[in-house]
């Protein structure tokens, strides 16, 4: 895909291979002691393998980020059915959600760019025209992703990039060897189609506690021998500690090279990349095999529009939703 396609935001220590199709991140280089540049996020080589593989690698995912049990929910007393795309649950907005759809390009400058949609009412089960802005940005140290969104009538939201980070670079190998540190004090455990069950369960004593750091393949062991993961990996949502805008996780590779991630959402879904299985190939050329990238997606908390005691993702017309994230990274 290295065609007009592709919008680069280069600074002189990070810089970004964007894509309107899904407002995806495609590439996130930096740039290392040796002056040499190191690609931290999977990729897909054409615009069949992004929307064939379901793989969300890169792309803003939307109108609900995350899955939505039996594929539908009850708004001011309405019930909304959704597509099916996942089992008998909807994952990341349907089949044709906001990563199927080419964003409009609306603004753009030498260190961001401002993509657009509109999303008509009923699209993919959901009420009322939604009007989206996803802005990329190059800042001090890495890079942020922020949303805008208004609506016409009531709706639910929750959006969230989907990059898959694998910080030796992408293509080299799997992710059980990095540090995961992840500032959050409970978890939300899931059923086996991994909808949550409802129930805030703290970490403390579990394979689920990173608040100090642990090697992502051990913790998996880990886990696996508690009965925490359910299709042989973490695929799951992690409540932070604190408000605003905040780190919420650090991730270090062998060499000492680290991404922290800050945003001012409520959770972080955690899943380790279980289900590449070398069918897809990357950006380099190289086949991605089991745990290529982990993704870290700053979100609320999956399945919201069900479970009361969650927070709400409600958005009403005259409020604005809006979220920042942001990718800092540190070279050792």
């Amino acid at each position: 895909m290295e065609s007009a396609e592709s919008i680069w935001l280069e600074g002189s220590d990070v810089r970004l291979e964007l894509l309107p199709l899904g407002a995806t991140l495609r590439r996130f280089e930096v740039r290392l002691a040796d002056d040499s540049w190191r690609n931290i996020v999977l990729g897909a080589r054409s615009r069949e393998d992004y929307l064939g593989a379901n793989l969300y690698l890169g792309m803003t995912v939307g109108r609900f980020a995350n899955r939505i049990r039996g594929s539908r929910f009850c708004l001011d007393g309405v019930e909304h059915l959704l597509p099916a795309n996942e089992g008998r649950n909807q994952l990341h907005g349907g089949v044709a959600g906001f990563h199927a759809r080419t964003w409009r390009v609306t603004g753009r400058q030498p260190n961001w760019v401002e993509f657009s949609l509109v999303s008509p009412d009923s699209d993919q089960g959901y009420p009322g025209e939604l009007q989206v802005v996803v802005r990329y940005e190059l800042i001090a140290g890495g890079a942020q992703v922020s949303y805008r969104a208004s609506t016409d009538e009531a709706t639910v939201v929750n959006l969230t990039n989907h990059s898959y980070f694998n910080l030796k670079g992408e293509g080299h190998g799997d992710t059980d060897d990095h540090i995961l540190t992840v500032h959050a004090s409970a978890y939300t455990p899931t059923r086996t189609d991994l909808v949550p069950t409802g129930e805030i369960r703290d970490v403390r004593g579990s394979a689920a506690d990173f608040r100090l750091g642990a090697q992502l393949g051990a913790a998996r062991v880990r886990a696996e021998a508690q009965g925490i993961t359910i299709n042989g990996g973490f695929d799951h949502n992690f409540i932070v500690d604190g408000e605003g805008l905040r780190e919420h996780c650090r991730l270090t590779a062998p060499d000492g090279l680290s991404l922290a991630i800050r945003s001012d959402q409520p959770a972080i879904q955690v899943y380790g990349g279980d289900h590449f299985d070398g069918t897809q190939v990357g950006t380099s050329g190289v086949a991605y095999r089991r745990r290529a990238g982990i993704a870290l997606e700053t979100q609320h908390y999956p399945d919201s529009p069900n479970q009361p005691g969650f927070p709400t993702t409600i958005l009403r017309p005259g409020q604005e939703y809006t979220t920042t994230t942001q990718w800092l990274v540190r070279v050792i």
